[in-house]
């Protein structure tokens, strides 16, 4: 039975720790605070030759051999079944090539600038994946796994290298997909929570109708704000104490409520584009029909990397073109073609290209036959993506699918492979960035994954 001694005792215990706190927070210099932080900077494993990743994530499977991977071969069968099945038909690409750049590659007419910018690419011809399905696609390409829930490789970042600014979340999902994986491509699953990704905008909403809800108090000052906060936190930690299994967790939550104190004046003024220069939202596509959504989510990737944001992924939907290749190809290329191009220009003239490492791509590729002649299906034995910046060679073409643009049969770079050379630019030995969880010791890469050398600048 407690006593009014101890009851006593036990208040003026908890009004001293609060004091002890205010104190601390008044005496200790800033760096303190944020080297006690999850999202304090980190030292990379060696020295990195990227600081911030933007992944450019295009949901449904691109259509490789209708964007860069040109396909002579195809054209001439076009119409014909090369196997057992006739109603199957070879379909070539409804849209004439060019090559662009010092080294040739080839883009189709319908991404004209980007083209502009093919010295700046690094294009991966032989990539290859898993599994030939949406949902578990997905999961390999943001997790290195379909089977299990594994943190997100922008996740892995965060947990790697912290984030170069306290106020704004380290790890950013703009207009993330909700259908499928939804919620695991930006999750931490077993890393700490502090880890997830934060989600911006909503998906295949035009950014500019992005709420931001509860990012400010209605009646409250920030200095009432506070206080209610240092109170909550005192027994908060007091529980992570109290409950060690749940600490983890409840760091976690004391970690969202520092961030989103902070928040409150960082993201919306980091959201506000009202200032940009009208040249640079035209560059971007912004204002135009087509582009004008996917080129707000490419400016806001530039400026939260301007800002210290470690990882930004940039979500667009709409690739799985099983029919209707004609009609919407076209539309998926105009959305994201000047709005690309515009992001690359931009990060080169503010001087944020050479450490930035922009990935672009898809689950996978397409096929190249299909039965209702105007589409294409699932192919994940041979696609393309490309990379930019941050420490790859430029305007470089690397492997190849087949004469037709189903398998990868040069350089070949698995997704495992892409993860690793990801990490391996920023700093991070795919092998050693681990984190223990139910006796093993996982990593990203899970057991493989080899960094390709032969794309480095």
């Amino acid at each position: 039975m407690q006593t009014r001694r101890h009851a006593l005792q036990s208040t003026v215990h908890g009004f001293g720790y609060l004091a002890l706190a205010g104190l601390l927070r008044k005496t200790a210099p800033a760096a303190s605070a944020a080297q006690s932080s999850p999202f304090a900077p980190k030292r990379p494993h060696f020295p990195a030759r990227a600081k911030r990743v933007i992944f450019l994530c295009m949901k449904g499977g691109p259509s490789h051999m209708d964007m860069f991977d040109h396909k002579p071969k195809l054209a001439e069968v076009d119409g014909k079944a090369l196997g057992d099945n006739e109603k199957i038909k070879m379909l070539g690409s409804l849209w004439d090539f060019k090559q662009h750049g010092q080294d040739g590659m080839w883009f189709s007419e319908l991404l004209p600038n980007l083209a502009t910018r093919a010295d700046d690419l690094c294009m991966l011809h032989g990539m290859n994946s898993e599994n030939p399905e949406h949902a578990q696609a997905l999961d390999f390409l943001h997790t290195g796994s379909f089977q299990f829930v594994r943190p997100s490789m922008g996740s892995w970042v965060l947990y790697g290298l912290g984030t170069e600014n306290q106020d704004l979340p380290g790890f950013v999902s703009v207009n993330p997909p909700h259908v499928l994986g939804g919620a695991k491509y930006y999750g931490s699953a077993f890393l700490p929570a502090a880890y997830q990704g934060t989600p911006v905008g909503q998906y295949q909403k035009n950014l500019k109708d992005a709420k931001l809800s509860n990012i400010s108090h209605p009646r409250l000052s920030r200095e009432h704000q506070r206080k209610r906060l240092d109170l909550a936190q005192v027994l908060n930690r007091e529980t992570a104490d109290r409950l060690p299994e749940n600490r983890d967790e409840i760091e976690g939550v004391i970690e969202s409520f520092e961030l989103a104190f902070r928040m409150q004046k960082a993201l919306p003024e980091v959201m506000d584009i009202a200032g940009e220069n009208p040249k640079t939202l035209e560059m971007y596509g912004i204002g135009a029909s087509g582009s004008d959504s996917f080129g707000r989510q490419c400016l806001l990737a530039r400026r939260m990397a301007e800002r210290g944001v470690r990882f930004i992924q940039v979500n667009d939907g709409d690739w799985d073109h099983h029919g209707g290749l004609a009609a919407n190809m076209p539309k998926a290329c105009a959305r994201i073609d000047k709005p690309i191009a515009g992001l690359i220009e931009d990060l080169k003239q503010r001087g944020l290209f050479d450490d930035t490492l922009i990935v672009w791509g898809g689950e996978f590729g397409r096929t190249p036959d299909d039965g209702t002649r105007d589409g294409r299906g699932h192919n994940a034995d041979g696609f393309t993506m490309f990379l930019a910046g941050g420490g790859v060679k430029r305007g470089f073409k690397y492997g190849a699918t087949d004469e037709y643009g189903r398998k990868a049969v040069e350089g070949k770079i698995h997704i495992h492979d892409l993860h690793a050379t990801m990490l391996h630019l920023l700093g991070l030995d795919h092998e050693n960035l681990t984190y223990n969880w139910a006796g093993r010791d996982f990593r990203l890469t899970d057991v493989h994954g080899h960094v390709v050398k032969d794309i480095l600048a």
